[in-house]
């Protein structure tokens, strides 16, 4: 494979260095249903499509990613108007456990979720020790919040470093951003694009892409936990 070097400004170098910093990089992929490994001197990338033939099955969608994130998640949401892109972000609000009606914040950029206590699944409480621990006071589990951008009116990228939005994308909660590619030179290189893609009225295509060997797992076990679901 030819790599080709790209130019990136100091300001995103600076960016770049320091979220790496926080992650292991290894190299993984996913194609087709199944899992690729490859050792390349690159960020780690899966790549995942799916095709959703209804609003209600890509809000199902963004819930099942919604449930496993645990927080500084930062995910990159691409697509033309009325393809699903606040759709999908309702439905992983909902796996957020946030039941707060979601909308597109295309006038404030941004819109802040509090989490909400969870319902913790028996294997986070302990394997085999899961019964004893249901006999024992559990303190609920709080999801992240959501921070909801919608980048549509945004005329300079550098506006959202001006408006110190950077601390969200380095915080504890989980950042969906609509329209990202308006600013994408200005993303960290580890985060989990989606783009959406109207193939009829009603059919949605979703191209997942992940960077970085976190996202890499997220999206592996989010591929699991939907396929179970599509043929139970």
């Amino acid at each position: 494979m030819k790599i080709t070097p790209i130019a990136i400004e100091p300001v995103i170098l600076c960016w770049e260095e320091r979220w790496n910093a926080r992650f292991e990089q290894t190299q993984m992929g996913l194609c087709e249903g199944k899992s690729v490994t490859r050792q390349t001197q690159e960020t780690a990338t899966s790549t995942l499509n799916i095709i959703s033939h209804s609003m209600a099955q890509t809000q199902r969608l963004g819930m099942r990613l919604g449930d496993l994130f645990r927080g500084g998640e930062l995910i990159l949401l691409e697509g033309q108007l009325g393809t699903g892109k606040t759709t999908f972000t309702q439905g992983l609000a909902r796996g957020l456990g946030i039941d707060e009606v979601v909308n597109s914040p295309t006038f404030t950029l941004l819109k802040e979720y509090e989490g909400r206590p969870v319902d913790v699944p028996p294997e986070e409480t302990g394997g085999n020790r899961a019964s004893e621990a249901a006999r024992l006071p559990q303190a609920p589990r709080v999801s992240p919040p959501l921070y909801h951008f919608d980048l549509y009116r945004l005329d300079d990228p550098e506006e959202i470093l001006a408006l110190g939005f950077e601390d969200y994308f380095f915080g504890s909660g989980v950042c969906v951003v609509e329209w990202a590619d308006k600013a994408k030179l200005l993303w960290p290189p580890d985060h989990l694009s989606i783009r959406i893609k109207m193939l009829s009225e009603t059919k949605r295509g979703l191209l997942f892409t992940a960077r970085g060997a976190r996202y890499c797992t997220i999206l592996e076990q989010f591929q699991k936990n939907t396929y179970a679901t599509l043929s139970s």
